[in-house]
């Protein structure tokens, strides 16, 4: 056991610049998560006069367009360094934070939602995953697991400050002027600093990996491979689900009975099982590789679904917390490490580029194509029966994907 801690005290030790900056990244990348634009959702709603159905529509369009950039966008990374990347991407995302404050009119709203999801969610975790994936080999799950809980850990304090200054200052624009502030001041020249000494794998880390690296394949051949998609199909259920529940939790818990309370105290449930359950997995990923973890990386979501659908005590809502953030600690770390596995670490920031402009698509559709459903008079409940089952046939196109890929590197 004491082997155990200190090899990886020793890895903390040996790899800490090149972890802080991969956890500084997903975590600043909060100020484009929806999670943190949604706390001053009803400010921005009041002082444009905006509807909820109207913010939402202007929210999935800005979303929309940030998907369909980042494909373009992304592919600078295998074009310069990773910290320069950042010189740009830090700045436009703290331009945003300015810019959604002194929005005059709906177009430059929505142009300051676009940018905050495209620097924010899309570039910043972007470069985050891209960079770690290319940094390790032998260690690449334990050091996914060690960058994602940076986005877990801002959702779990980032709202408390936001209302406290909010609070504070009798105003929501002040919250992101100084996230502005925060993003120019200490993260630019803190992440820059820190990813400007490239870390190299050795070889023999390449030797003695279980988590291999595939050959390099262009972003043209991904894209006409079938296992891109089929790994797509499955890989695209946790971040649709989730957006869902978050999205509808007022509606769900009106119909349900929950107070509000009840539903926010169950958040801190999710983060401490995301933390925990992305650091087995990143244990598992450099035991095993993350290809043999694909058939599996569905079945708490699977369960998690079948929570919101079957359970109606208030109970149902911290066990469905409790495994989404299971699901999110496999998904999270295993998709940062999968990749290179799959294609290689070339061409790893225009490929990365797609699938995270996919997972933002999946973001934005989700809740309007179950808002209609629920207008049509198919509750949420009975929707996640639906969903669960995605989960099912998912895990087996996974199983399938995982064996295609092993078949076709045997025959390489």
């Amino acid at each position: 056991m004491s082997g155990f801690f200190d090899s990886n005290l020793r890895f903390l030790r040996d790899n800490a610049r090149w972890l802080a900056a991969g956890f500084l990244l997903t975590l600043f990348s909060s100020f484009g998560q929806t999670f943190f634009i949604g706390l001053s959702g009803n400010e921005i709603r009041a002082s444009f006069g905006l509807s909820g159905g109207a913010f939402g529509a202007l929210y999935m369009l800005a979303t929309l367009a940030s998907a369909s950039t980042l494909p373009f966008l992304g592919r600078t990374l295998d074009l310069m360094p990773g910290w320069k990347v950042v010189r740009f991407t830090i700045p436009l995302l703290a331009l945003a934070c300015i810019g959604i404050t002194l929005a005059p009119n709906l177009v430059v709203l929505t142009l300051a939602i676009y940018m905050l999801r495209l620097f924010g969610q899309g570039m910043m975790t972007e470069i985050a995953f891209t960079e770690i994936g290319r940094w390790f080999i032998a260690s690449r799950g334990k050091a996914m697991s060690l960058i994602v809980p940076g986005q877990p850990f801002g959702s779990a304090v980032l709202p408390v400050i936001v209302v406290l200054v909010d609070q504070a200052s009798g105003t929501w624009h002040l919250a992101w002027w100084l996230s502005a502030g925060l993003l120019v001041v200490i993260a630019l020249p803190l992440v820059v600093t820190l990813m400007k000494v490239e870390r190299v794998p050795l070889a023999a880390e390449a030797q003695s990996s279980t988590a291999s690296t595939a050959r390099d394949w262009t972003r043209a051949e991904v894209i006409r491979d079938p296992v891109f998609y089929m790994l797509l199909a499955g890989l695209l259920a946790p971040p649709f689900v989730a957006t869902v529940i978050f999205f509808h939790q007022g509606y769900l818990t009106e119909l349900r009975g929950y107070s509000d309370l009840a539903f926010a105290a169950a958040f801190p449930v999710m983060s401490m099982a995301t933390v925990g359950f992305g650091f087995v997995c990143g244990g598992l990923i450099d035991r095993f590789g993350a290809l043999r973890l694909l058939p599996f990386v569905l079945i708490p979501l699977a369960l998690a679904s079948l929570s919101v659908a079957a359970v109606t005590p208030v109970w149902g809502v911290y066990a469905f917390m409790a495994l989404l953030g299971v699901s999110n600690g496999f998904t999270g770390t295993l998709m940062g490490a999968l990749w290179p596995e799959v294609y290689g670490v070339k061409n790893l920031g225009g490929i990365r580029a797609l699938v995270v402009a996919a997972m933002v698509l999946s973001t934005a559709v989700g809740p309007g194509i179950t808002g209609v459903l629920i207008d049509m008079g198919v509750d949420l409940p009975t929707q996640m029966f639906g969903m669960a089952t995605w989960c099912v046939i998912a895990a087996a196109v996974l199983t399938l994907a995982s064996w295609r890929v092993r078949a076709r590197e045997v025959r390489s």
